[in-house]
């Protein structure tokens, strides 16, 4: 998965308009536009299409993490240059507040069945003998759980 994929399954599960991400990007203390957004926000064939790199994206879910936990006291968490799955669920882990068990509900309605040790796998440092690798699969079914999850109270909340 593409860093623009999971931009865009987060935009549509918790319904981010524009002026929303740019909040967002703000909050890590990274000023996008609205140009910048919508060229993300592309499908890969687009001309317009612009790749969302590794530190800006980092930059968004640290806003994000921000938007839905608070501020942190003391400085303010700098975006990893380079990002791989692992990284990316344990980043939406925290600004969801999940535990393990929410986790693995969400992976249930997704009908994706996970152990509990397999999920803590990816959270281990990765010097740890039992630290497991996230594949796009596990990403995909766990953005895909939140999108059943999340997006119909986003909805509910609207009317």
């Amino acid at each position: 998965m593409t860093n623009n994929d999971i931009l865009r399954r987060i935009r549509y599960v918790f319904d981010l308009d524009d002026s929303k991400m740019i909040a967002l990007f703000g909050l890590a203390d990274l000023q996008v536009t609205r140009e910048q957004i919508s060229d993300w926000l592309k499908k890969d064939d687009d001309p317009a299409y612009q790749k969302c790199n590794d530190r800006i994206f980092a930059t968004f879910l640290n806003g994000f993490i921000t938007d839905r936990r608070g501020k942190k006291e003391g400085p303010q968490p700098v975006p990893e240059k380079s990002l791989n799955n692992n990284i990316i669920f344990r980043k939406l882990k925290v600004a969801l507040n999940l535990k393990d068990e929410d986790i693995l509900e969400i992976m249930g309605l997704a009908q994706f069945r996970l152990g509990k040790h397999e999920l803590s796998a990816f959270f281990r440092n990765p010097n740890n003998k039992n630290y497991r690798t996230c594949k796009d699969q596990i990403l995909r079914n766990f953005l895909k759980g939140m999108q059943v999850k999340y997006r119909d109270q986003v909805q509910a909340d609207q009317v």
